[in-house]
């Protein structure tokens, strides 16, 4: 009786813990996605002057929009050497005030109109100092719910703050479409546009307040009194380079498809839909609306199963259903049939699940407490320099400069491989206690005297 009770108790703990991180998460990519459909829709429009070309200014918009995922490594690895020093939750609450800060400030930017290349400029700071703060986000989110979960149910429940981030997308979609339908086109960008970002001061404060309620895992105070006892034992960036480059590179790999997949569905298809079929930006937005539910809701469902099937071979299904994807998608938006579309979106979606869902754990497994902060956000955010950010200006110059869809699926294809290439070099690691991953850690490093297990839990 008294084990079913503590059951109990600990499951509602992790609840509020996975409350907690989704909360901020959502917040944080509510207002990062709403940046990047109004780059498509709005900023190419309000910030730069006019151009012969759509796709000219929505390239420049692209690369505003880039600069966020350039900070987003800086900030992963400032957040991750205080996150690993002095706690998750601390780092997490900075975060959130600084995101809701800059994003509050973006709807307050004057246009190019207004006065001129200062416009952009000021909108390129902005987007610098919210790149930072998401940079820090995803790292401490995942890991206050990893590090809580069980040892079983790690992929589960990691995956509920991966969920968050479809539905902060959801958001942003929400207000935008509401905007565009309740106001005119001109309206809408005159100052419609603006509300968006200015909603996002309740949304933090709710997010904030969620975050005071939980506190860091025990394996976290664990190594944090270990670290303040034993010098030797250091954390960091360097840190982790010099003990796991295996694990960063490994984590880089994996990621490198998975995030160009995301942004080809959410971000490039709008470009795509938008410039190529002359679509209505209500329409565009109802499809991404819908598609967006969808994949908060199987985001869980593959974290569940890679619990049950293993985290290797779901995330090479995802490689894999990648490539048939980048094949048959295009000649599906090319259909204008909205349904079709849809599918099209929601299949791309469900193919990203399959490798995003299993990403916290996977990422999570291959680095001890004292330096998983900074392993997971190196792993996770380096990778977006020359992944997610460059993915849409890419396939938005190959589309300008071909007229064809092939390049742009010749491209996503090449990502698909490189990813499975990494899979091949991940050790399964389903199941492992996370406190073995520590003990390993010691006796490799020399922090600890207890002799090694005869085979690690750790397997190809």
């Amino acid at each position: 009786m008294a084990s079913e009770i503590s059951d109990k108790t600990e499951r509602k703990g992790l609840r509020r813990v996975v409350a907690a991180s989704m909360a901020g998460t959502i917040v944080e990519w509510y207002e990062f996605f709403l940046y990047a459909t109004a780059a498509t829709l709005v900023f190419n429009k309000v910030f730069f002057p006019a151009s012969g070309n759509d796709l000219d200014n929505i390239i420049k918009a692209f690369l505003t929009y880039a600069v966020g995922f350039i900070a987003r490594p800086i900030g992963g690895i400032v957040f991750g050497h205080f996150g690993d020093k002095y706690g998750r939750k601390h780092l997490l609450q900075v975060a959130i005030i600084l995101v809701g800060v800059t994003t509050f400030l973006m709807g307050c930017l004057p246009t190019y109109d207004m006065i001129g290349y200062a416009a952009p400029i000021l909108l390129i700071v902005l987007r610098f100092l919210q790149g930072f703060a998401v940079g820090g986000e995803w790292g401490g989110a995942v890991l206050l719910v990893a590090e809580h979960a069980p040892n079983r149910e790690r992929g589960f429940w990691a995956s509920w703050p991966q969920a968050a981030v479809p539905i902060g997308n959801l958001l942003a979609t929400i207000v935008l479409l509401l905007l565009s339908f309740t106001l005119s086109n001109e309206a809408f960008l005159a100052w419609g546009w603006r509300v968006g970002f200015w909603l996002s001061v309740v949304i933090v404060g709710v997010g904030y307040y969620i975050r005071t309620k939980v506190s860091d895992a025990p394996i976290f105070h664990e190594a944090k009194a270990e670290m303040e006892a034993n010098a030797a034992a250091g954390y960091g960036v360097a840190e982790v380079f010099k003990r796991y480059p295996r694990g960063v590179f490994t984590a880089m790999g994996l990621r490198f498809a998975e995030n160009i997949l995301y942004y080809m569905v959410v971000t490039f298809s709008i470009t795509y839909m938008s410039v190529q079929l002359q679509m209505q930006t209500s329409s565009i937005l109802t499809l991404m609306l819908l598609a967006h539910v969808f994949h908060a809701i199987v985001v869980p469902l593959v974290g569940r199963f890679t619990d049950s099937l293993g985290r290797r071979p779901v995330y090479a299904a995802g490689a894999g259903l990648m490539i048939v994807w980048a094949v048959v998608a295009f000649p599906m938006f090319n259909t204008r049939n909205d349904a079709i579309i849809l599918l099209a979106i929601v299949a791309g979606l469900a193919v990203h699940a399959l490798m995003y869902a299993g990403q916290p754990a996977i990422m999570a497994e291959m680095f001890p407490t004292r330096m998983r902060y900074s392993g997971v956000s190196l792993g996770y955010q380096v990778t977006s320099i020359v992944a997610g950010s460059m993915a849409p200006i890419i396939a938005t110059a190959l589309l300008r400069a071909t007229g064809s869809w092939v390049p742009v699926a010749g491209y996503i294809v090449f990502a698909a491989l490189v990813t499975l290439v990494a899979v091949y070099f991940l050790r399964e690691s389903k199941g492992v206690d996370l406190g073995d991953i520590d003990e390993q850690d010691r006796i490799s490093s020399g922090l600890s005297t207890a002799a090694p297990d005869a085979e690690s839990k750790l397997t190809r």
